[in-house]
């Protein structure tokens, strides 16, 4: 499935981090030590959160670049040419180089759609920002860093923060490049996991990053529902329940629809979030990694038909 041209309109996104291969299984139960299975089904799609959220952000009609280090490697290009595929434009930060892709095994229980992952990521990567990083941003709407390629991650929001950017953070853990990072954040969108050092919960996590001067701060938990802090005010959000069979990358679909609906104008904080949860919804209702975005794709042009 391609996505249809983008329209001259269409907002752009800027996504600096990580890109991997996933191959995943799908498995009635996790295996015992030393045990084999056999996995009732299985997909090998591009992932990582930079790379999935850019994806979504795609899906939803915009237009999606992706800022990585992947360079020359079979691995690499089938990366490459599973984003294509789906409408994102990748920007190579280590073409012409040899570097140890990462592959990411994934495991995704039937029953509960859990997704277990095992992966070489690019935290302590020395991948160094490509020559024409400030101009992708100049010209982006909203741009997201995920925390990998902490040299890429620097200055792209170095380039954000100078030209007013919307800068969203996936901040999934806490990184060390994160205190680097923070300053320059307008969205915060955190996992119920994160923690800024020296605390212990959500909310006082919350508390200090809008005392580091971050606009808005999102709190995503699951099913449960999703709290925000945004220029004084806080509330929180409901998740629409649905029938979960695959978790794996439904974070990441969250983020990229967030940042997606971050450029619209009309969209409030507690909009956004309902908007881009519901997104999340739908790619967990759905088996494997890519068939969500024609359920997606049919769900917008819908929108677009009333």
């Amino acid at each position: 499935m391609r996505n249809a041209p983008v329209s001259e309109k269409a907002p752009v996104g800027v996504f600096v981090g990580l890109a991997t291969l996933d191959v995943v299984h799908r498995i009635a139960k996790a295996p015992a030590v030393n045990e084999k299975i056999t996995s009732t089904a299985q997909f090998v799609a591009a992932g990582g959160p930079a790379a999935n959220a850019a994806v979504t952000f795609a899906g939803l009609g915009g237009d999606a670049i992706l800022v990585t280090a992947l360079g020359d490697d079979p691995v690499a290009e089938l990366i490459r040419a599973d984003l294509a595929a789906y409408g994102v434009s990748v920007v190579d930060a280590a073409a012409g180089t040899t570097r140890a892709v990462p592959v990411s095994a994934v495991s995704v229980v039937e029953s509960t759609g859990d997704r277990s992952v095992v992966s070489l990521d690019a935290v302590n990567s020395d991948a160094s920002p490509p020559g024409d990083l400030g101009d992708l941003i100049a010209d982006a709407d909203v741009v997201l860093v995920d925390g990998h390629h902490p040299l890429i991650a620097r200055a792209a929001v170095r380039h954000a923060a100078a030209r007013v950017t919307t800068l969203v953070v996936d901040a999934g853990r806490w990184k060390p490049v994160m205190s680097d990072i923070v300053p320059h954040a307008t969205d915060m969108v955190c996992s119920n996991d994160f923690r800024m050092p020296g605390t212990d919960n959500p909310e006082s996590t919350a508390a200090a990053l809008v005392r580091s001067g971050v606009r808005t701060v999102v709190c995503t938990h699951g099913g449960d529902p999703v709290e925000w802090w945004s220029d004084g005010k806080s509330g929180s959000v409901p998740v629409e329940p649905v029938v979960v069979v695959d978790t794996l990358g439904a974070g990441d679909a969250f983020h990229g629809a967030y940042s997606y609906f971050s450029t619209q104008i009309e969209s409030g904080v507690a909009e956004r979030i309902d908007r881009s949860a519901r997104v999340a919804a739908l790619r967990c209702s759905v088996v494997g990694p890519r068939a969500w975005l024609s359920e997606l794709r049919i769900e917008q042009t819908r929108k677009r038909e009333r």
